[in-house]
């Protein structure tokens, strides 16, 4: 019997002047944005992974203070589910000479209006979703989270 398993991933919702912070990656050739995010690795904890994809995506130090959701997706094009635990909190130190991670290409600031006229380049519908709940108010704090050792 073959175990099922999601794939975990995290993610940073980063809001400055009513812009917030994505990044253009290239996915199968094709140029998508998604929030600075990336999957959780063997003994890292949600708060340590976030900041590092963020750190290895946008340069960025990034200090989450506040979960805002955990999403279920299900990926049509390949069947994978990813679960994704999304964050929110400040931008820190830019470390301008920094490179991106593989398949990055940019960084770019957008409103959600920006964002909510092209669902086509969205990586996943849950690029929206945070930015809907990050909107919306939706703060869990990150107490909410245990590392059971």
């Amino acid at each position: 019997m073959m175990i099922w398993r999601p794939n975990v991933t995290v993610a940073a919702i980063i809001e400055r002047d009513r812009h917030f912070l994505f990044v253009e990656e290239r996915v199968d050739g094709h140029l998508v944005l998604n929030q600075p995010a990336g999957h959780l690795e063997e003994g890292e904890s949600l708060v340590d992974a976030v900041a590092r994809e963020t750190l290895e995506e946008t340069a960025f130090h990034f200090t989450p203070d506040a979960v805002i959701g955990v999403y279920r997706w299900r990926s049509p094009r390949n069947g994978t589910t990813y679960l994704r635990f999304a964050f929110t909190g400040p931008l820190m130190a830019h470390e301008s000479g920094r490179a991106l991670d593989h398949g990055i290409e940019r960084t770019v600031w957008l409103t959600a209006d920006e964002l909510a006229i092209c669902p086509e380049r969205h990586r996943s519908p849950q690029v929206a979703r945070c930015v809907a709940d990050y909107l919306g108010g939706t703060r869990y704090p990150l107490s909410l989270l245990h590392d059971v050792l």
